[in-house]
């Protein structure tokens, strides 16, 4: 029963980070076609997740938007946690560049082991050490992060990609907690984005008061009337990013965090197929390099995991 239990958190896992990784491609064309702020994106974004939750749940189970008055603070932290992991992300990448905030973010699974082993005794054996370090090093390579020029950072950009990844290991120990409080999965996901988007609202007003210095909000309805913009938009919010960030909360059910997320380090070498069938973007020697060490990492862990 372990085995088919582990099995089966393998598989939607890894279907999760198959999925998830479309999301770098079509965050990277509304960016570059629409110079659309980060946090405007990452606000809508969200609120197309929890819209498509909602639509979704009173299609299917309804019974799903019950949610116990004592896991009401829970679920407020956990958006919280989320708006501030995709506020880290994009202020990262702001000041590091996308290939250094990727190898920033991927600190992930190193924290989450130490953290689930913290608060869940999670075991934290050698051959996790070794997955981790294999992973680690593999997405530098994928993410070309190898050239030291590359690594011109600042304090505020070590900070923000630090943060970055320890958010996402926070938001992988939400996850473990939702489960262990009988929280349904799909429930977390519902309002986890809702509180995101909630706090991303609020984000966005302070980016323009006090950043930008914009009239309030002004920036939320940056598409105007761009129906194709609108509608590349939606698709990410109701597709990619809820399919993807649905299923990884269901594979932690069946998988401890650290697992989860050393599977989902496999999103570089997916994100650069979609790459190259969509915007013929070519992997290096060194990025290829970097894609076997990640899935080795990933089998390493698996083999042990069945042993």
């Amino acid at each position: 029963m372990q085995k088919s239990t582990s099995s089966r958190g393998f598989i939607i896992a890894l279907t999760a980070t198959i999925i998830w990784s479309t999301t770098g491609p079509l965050i990277s064309y509304l960016s570059k076609t629409y110079s659309l702020p980060s946090l405007v994106l990452a606000f809508w974004r969200d609120l197309f997740v929890a819209f498509g939750m909602v639509v979704g749940l009173l299609v299917f189970s309804r019974k799903l938007f019950a949610l116990d008055r004592q896991h009401w603070g829970f679920m407020v932290l956990y958006g919280f946690s989320l708006a501030v992991f995709n506020s880290m992300w994009t202020f990262s990448v702001q000041y590091n560049g996308a290939a250094v905030a990727t190898v920033l973010a991927f600190s992930s699974p190193a924290m989450t082991a130490v953290l689930s082993y913290l608060i869940f005794k999670e075991r934290f054996n050698l051959v996790k050490i070794v997955s981790i370090a294999l992973s680690f090093i593999g997405t530098i390579l994928v993410a070309g992060a190898a050239d030291p020029a590359a690594w011109k950072l600042n304090p505020l950009g070590i900070i923000f990609g630090l943060l970055t990844g320890m958010m996402f290991a926070v938001y992988n120990l939400q996850g473990k907690a939702a489960g262990d409080r009988d929280i349904d999965s799909w429930t977390a996901l519902l309002y986890s984005f809702a509180s995101a988007t909630f706090f991303l609202f609020f984000f966005n007003l302070g980016s323009d008061l006090f950043i930008t210095r914009q009239p309030a909000l002004s920036n939320l309805m940056w598409l105007g009337n761009s129906l194709p913009g609108w509608g590349l938009l939606f698709f990410l919010g109701v597709a990619p990013t809820l399919g993807g960030f649905g299923l990884y909360t269901l594979s932690i059910r069946y998988l401890s965090p650290t697992i989860s997320n050393l599977v989902a380090t496999l999103e570089p070498v997916f994100t650069a197929v979609w790459s190259y069938m969509f915007l013929s973007e070519l992997m290096t020697g060194v990025q290829f390099g970097g894609s076997l060490l990640l899935l080795l990492g990933v089998i390493l862990l698996r083999t042990a995991d069945r042993n």
